[in-house]
């Protein structure tokens, strides 16, 4: 009676495997474009929190200014409600002003993030268009060898 063996899928399978190549700098490159997108876009994030702290610091400084000239003390009663109008007057300007201000931080933060968004999209277009054309010269090189040793 002939001894039947049974084949060693395990080696088979290493076998197979090892015959096609991974490369793992195509995705060290993805990580990379990732990470590089990440950072310049906390470093808008940032440069938009520290303009908009700007904005509301010189805001509040000017209303205070303009209460301290307020509540000081007034000679006439009629004084106390010009001082009111006055203040009315120079905060509704001043509000306008600084929600201009910030309008103008929103509309960079927009725009370097629309820049951002786009050229990293062209990065990991490109990059992911030089692993594919990679893996595939890899494959196909895997697969004659494959087959030339038959």
């Amino acid at each position: 009676m002939a001894k039947t063996t049974t084949p060693d899928m395990t080696a088979m399978f290493k076998d197979v495997m090892g015959s096609f190549p991974v490369d793992t700098a195509a995705m060290e490159d993805a990580f990379k474009t990732a990470t590089s997108l990440n950072e310049k876009l906390s470093t808008v994030a940032i440069d938009a929190a520290e303009k908009s702290t700007e904005i509301s610091s010189k805001w509040t400084k000017e209303t205070l200014a303009k209460l301290a000239d307020m509540s000081k003390a007034k000679t006439e009663p009629a004084d106390y409600a010009k001082a009111m109008t006055d203040f009315a007057s120079a905060y509704a300007e001043v509000t306008s002003e600084h929600m201009a201000a910030f309008a103008e931080v929103a509309k960079k933060v927009q725009m370097d993030t629309v820049e951002l968004m786009m050229a990293a999209g062209k990065d990991m277009s490109e990059d992911a268009q030089a692993a594919v054309t990679k893996a595939t010269g890899d494959m196909t090189a895997a697969a004659k060898k494959a087959t030339a040793g038959k």
